[in-house]
């Protein structure tokens, strides 16, 4: 499969590479990063190819945007698609010296702030402007209203009443005035994409962690009536959080988490096929997704350069019919789930 071959984002005319960059890492997520190792990643993802990046206020707490932009900022514009996400704003902690940087290792020393408000999506759009040094954000997602980061029916429910009676209009006015090309909305778990599509109108979901080779959960329920609404799909956490790349390891995490040993279990009777037929287990992972007709791009990320360049030969390699027919076969996939096209066109 050729990582840069391009493919339409649902409802938009955006066209991205069958591989993008996810900028999670390096907001530090796990670790704080040499600022040189960062640049060199970057610049590295730049030279092997890679030209969709995505963002967030969030990731480091506006680090990731500031590295991705001092990265971006002399790069011609109209060679790359950026994605950024709206919900949070950063503001100076009211006491610093209590700070909590929580979930992230290193990140800035910003609080942040829920809004999803027309005035906070539009004061959320202009400081990522500034951070990441850009004239426009091609597509702009809503972001976290769900119970994985706020836990509860009302609060959920509040979030989505703000962004419907108010926060959508500033989206829809930054399109209508081409700042941005398109509106998504970022989903980790099952469930929050149906409450979008009963609230508002999108033209794609990000999706984290719920369409992978473990995990399919979604397929015939909501990402089937998106799909019949025209929304496309860009796909983040392909690896899990991590179990994806490890395989079945003493302590692999699977969606941050240690894995359970169901969990572990599947995995190893995943790596059994990818044995028996030369296939990397990362491999299978990042193409997986790229198997459904309305997914469009998937979003590893990489925090170093040789990263970067595996993300792209694991994209590469040549994957046979017979590897996701034997999946089915096993019962790992069922048998009515998309699977990659064959011949894989693979790079010269």
């Amino acid at each position: 499969m050729n990582p840069f071959d391009k493919r339409v984002l649902g409802n938009t005319d955006v066209c991205l590479n069958q591989l993008g960059f996810g900028s999670s890492g390096i907001g530090e997520l796990w670790n704080a990063l040499p600022e040189d190792q960062v640049q060199k990643t970057l610049r590295n993802a730049w030279d092997e190819g890679i030209r969709y990046y995505d963002t967030s206020p969030w990731y480091g707490r506006g680090l990731s945007e500031l590295r991705l932009g001092h990265a971006l900022r002399t790069r011609p514009r109209d060679e790359f698609v950026l994605s950024t996400k709206v919900g949070r704003l950063l503001a100076l902690p009211k006491d610093p010296a209590r700070f909590d940087p929580s979930p992230w290792a290193g990140g800035l020393p910003f609080a942040h702030h829920r809004d999803y408000t027309y005035d906070g999506i539009m004061r959320s759009y202009e400081d990522s402007i500034q951070r990441l040094g850009t004239p426009y954000i091609d597509l702009l997602v809503i972001h976290d209203i769900d119970h994985w980061h706020l836990g509860t029916d009302a609060k959920v429910n509040a979030y989505m009443s703000q962004l419907f009676t108010s926060g959508y209009r500033a989206l829809r006015d930054l399109k209508d005035q081409k700042l941005i090309r398109g509106i998504g909305a970022g989903i980790n778990q099952k469930g929050t994409m149906q409450q979008f599509m009963d609230w508002v109108e999108l033209d794609f979901f990000l999706v984290a962690l719920v369409y992978t080779l473990l995990d399919q959960e979604v397929l015939e329920t909501e990402m089937a009536l998106a799909a019949e609404q025209g929304i496309g799909f860009i796909v983040g956490g392909v690896f899990n959080s991590g179990i994806l790349v490890t395989g079945a390891v003493e302590g692999a995490l699977y969606n941050y988490k240690p894995a359970k040993p169901e969990t572990l279990a599947r995995v190893r009777s995943i790596e059994k096929v990818c044995a028996r037929h030369n296939v990397p287990l990362a491999a299978a992972a990042l193409q997986f997704p790229l198997g459904h007709p309305n997914v469009t791009s998937v979003l590893p990320s990489a925090i170093e350069p040789w990263q970067v360049t595996k993300n792209i030969q694991a994209m590469s390699h040549d994957i046979p019919k017979d590897f996701w027919l034997e999946l089915k076969s096993e019962g790992i996939l069922a048998a009515h789930v998309p699977t990659p096209p064959q011949p894989s066109s693979g790079l010269a």
